[in-house]
């Protein structure tokens, strides 16, 4: 139960449950919901666990308990869904948290350009999350939380893999730059007002 499968690749130059410090993945796999929900689990499965969740996090409580979240990440990184799966769950706006899983798990197994390409349009989705923190729990939304995936060093206790920074991999591999939900209703406005000055201008 706590192997990965003999079809995986390592990640990194490792393998992958290593992506997940060794004393928070014994903190996982010796916690009830491990042993009790995620036996057997596979790409399929995993998404009834998922849509099942209420809030996500790292470890909490004063033993440090992991999240029910934290332990699907660890599952995942074990059955290794391929980039299609992946991307199904992330583009999934049916269930919050299996979109914020996939989001997560994508960003420690994908390639720079796959991240961003795939996580930057999340930051569009602004629903309301809730995160278990160590003492208790606090509000915050979907975009923050891709937003701490893409700038921040550690998520839910985890250290992410390093990032190339947006500018690089525009300069270097062709990553095309990032149009803001924001850009794209003021340019929408534009040519809406273009489109009606022309009308009037063709009237008059």
């Amino acid at each position: 139960m706590n192997r990965v499968d003999t079809k995986a690749r390592q990640i990194h130059g490792r393998n992958p449950q290593f992506l997940i410090e060794d004393i928070t993945r014994k903190k996982i796999q010796g916690c009830l919901y491990w042993k009790e929900q995620c036996f057997a689990l596979d790409a399929a499965s995993i998404i009834d666990r998922a849509v099942d969740l209420t809030y996500y996090g790292g470890l909490f409580g004063g033993t440090m308990q992991p999240t029910p979240f934290l332990c699907l990440v660890l599952k995942l990184l074990q059955i290794q869904p391929d980039l299609e799966t992946t991307l199904a769950y992330v583009r999934d706006e049916s269930s919050k948290y299996l979109r914020i899983l996939g989001a997560f798990y994508l960003r420690l197994t994908g390639a720079p350009m796959d991240i961003y390409q795939n996580l930057e349009p999340l930051l569009a989705d602004y629903r309301k999350l809730k995160c278990r923190n160590i003492v208790d729990c606090s509000l915050t939304h979907v975009d923050e939380f891709i937003d701490d995936l893409l700038t921040k060093e550690r998520v839910c206790d985890v250290i992410l893999p390093r990032l190339p920074k947006r500018w690089a991999l525009e300069k270097t591999e062709g990553l095309q730059p990032r149009v803001s939900p924001l850009e794209m209703m003021m340019d929408s406005d534009d040519s809406s007002s273009e489109e009606t000055s022309d009308s009037s201008e063709s009237d008059s």
